[in-house]
């Protein structure tokens, strides 16, 4: 079970002259929830730099966008459907906490006050739907994601949120399968949704004909960067302390990306002579992918058989889409649902009792039942999102459309949504000159 939800909800104070909030523990998970924060920018970079110049700025707003729509959503109503009190035999919490209800300064959860929990919790919520983004990239309607990512979040990340972590959840509770960060509700929910998004919406125009090469390889560096640096507060955060299994999830969580890389351009040069920028980053992201479930419950070198697995089966999993014909824009099926699938099985090889508390893998005399266990969890989240999702992106684009018209798909999305564009400085939405705003020497010198 994860550490990070395995605590009781406290709402009331303890007795007076025993704080019940570890200081250590909250000055740590404050920092962790800041890093998981600033994944979700990391991310708009990350796939704005694999985008075409002409919806770079549509890429980083689906994002950005992302944060506002289900931090309202989560504190509405999202907290409590994934963490409240179970009201259906596992499937979701209750509506106790609707809108923060009954939730102050004095609530705590385990060692840490519940506000900062539910805040830590609203991180991961968010960067998932960001992560559906995309696969979809180029073609989805703006509106239709304003619509789509609030639907989803409570939909689907939710359920399975209090699935695997929620109290009386049924899959740790019932099925016993282990998750310690988010291998089901963030990687395989993302990659399983994206997927369904991907067939409902159908490929790019020029899907296997243009090149659709990356226009800022820089800028998919930085953002790999920063979702890596982001990626500490997600594992080691999950730990809900600062404690030896947080630096344990933090090692695991370095040794996976840098062998995830290595994997990857192993892969490339084998395959076509050269390694490259975007091989490197992908790779990386890849080996943080499969930790992620993992980090808490193998051992430094079950870590990093888990980072080199994911880098070497993804980087060939990104090429099934132009066999299979799906297109996956930004590679959300082959780096997160792929990688997710990899790194929550292999919990049921290299867990040990040391991480775990007494659960063991195969590998270590554990026999075929935790893979066994894992293998049902993945099977049962990978089918709830893709049939849910698949679903929900047909009623949207039933009632207002999900793809953006063949005109602004063209023409690029930046400019026919959002009236901007990222590299031209001197022109502004459809051609408009300067705004009479500027300074009329800084016009000039934009004209000239």
């Amino acid at each position: 079970m994860t550490p990070a939800t395995a605590l009781p909800l406290v709402l009331a104070s303890a007795p007076a002259g025993k704080p019940p909030v570890d200081t250590g523990d909250t000055a740590w998970l404050l920092a962790a929830t800041a890093l998981v924060l600033l994944m979700t920018p990391g991310l708009a970079l990350f796939y704005g730099g694999m985008v075409r110049t002409k919806s770079v700025l549509n890429m980083l707003m689906m994002s950005f966008v992302s944060i506002a729509l289900v931090t309202v959503v989560w504190l509405a109503a999202g907290y409590s459907l994934a963490f409240g009190d179970d009201a259906f035999g596992g499937l979701v919490g209750g509506l106790r906490h609707v809108g923060m209800a009954g939730i102050g300064p004095a609530g705590v959860h385990g060692t840490v006050p519940t506000l900062l929990f539910a805040t830590f919790q609203l991180t991961f919520a968010i960067i998932t739907a960001a992560l559906i983004s995309g696969a979809v990239a180029d073609r989805a309607k703006f509106s239709a994601w304003l619509v789509f990512v609030p639907l989803w979040a409570l939909l689907v990340y939710v359920p399975v949120a209090h699935w695997v972590w929620g109290p009386g959840g049924w899959i740790v509770d019932a099925l016993g399968a282990l998750d310690f960060a988010g291998g089901l509700p963030v990687e395989i929910t993302s990659g399983a949704s994206g997927l369904a998004l991907c067939l409902v919406l159908g490929p790019r125009l020029g899907f296997k004909k243009d090149a659709m090469r990356p226009h800022n390889l820089p800028m998919v560096m930085l953002g790999a960067g920063l979702l890596w640096f982001g990626w500490f507060g997600f594992n080691a955060g999950s730990a809900m302390g600062a404690n030896g299994l947080a630096a344990a999830a933090f090692l695991n969580t370095l040794a996976a990306g840098c062998t995830g890389l290595l994997g990857w351009l192993f892969v490339e040069q084998r395959r076509d002579g050269h390694p490259t920028t975007l091989g490197a980053a992908s790779g990386a992201v890849a080996g943080l992918v499969a930790i992620t479930p993992s980090c808490g419950t193998v051992s430094l070198l079950g870590a990093l058989v888990v980072g080199l697995a994911a880098g070497v089966v993804c980087s060939y999993a990104v090429g099934w889409k132009f066999k299979l014909n799906y297109d996956d824009s930004l590679d959300v099926v082959g780096v997160h649902l792929v990688g997710g699938i990899v790194g929550t099985l292999l919990i049921g090889v290299f867990a040990v009792k040391e991480m775990t508390g007494g659960t063991e893998g195969l590998l270590y005399g554990g026999g075929l039942g935790q893979l066994g266990r894992q293998l049902v969890a993945v099977v049962a989240v990978g089918a709830y999102a893709f049939a849910v999702t698949y679903g929900l992106a047909k009623l949207i684009d039933r009632l207002m459309g999900l793809r953006a018209d063949e005109e602004h798909e063209r023409t690029g999305l930046d400019l026919t949504v959002h009236a901007e564009t990222a590299y031209d400085h001197g022109v502004l939405g459809h051609g408009a000159p300067v705004s009479a705003s500027v300074p009329t020497a800084q016009k000039a010198k934009t004209q000239a």
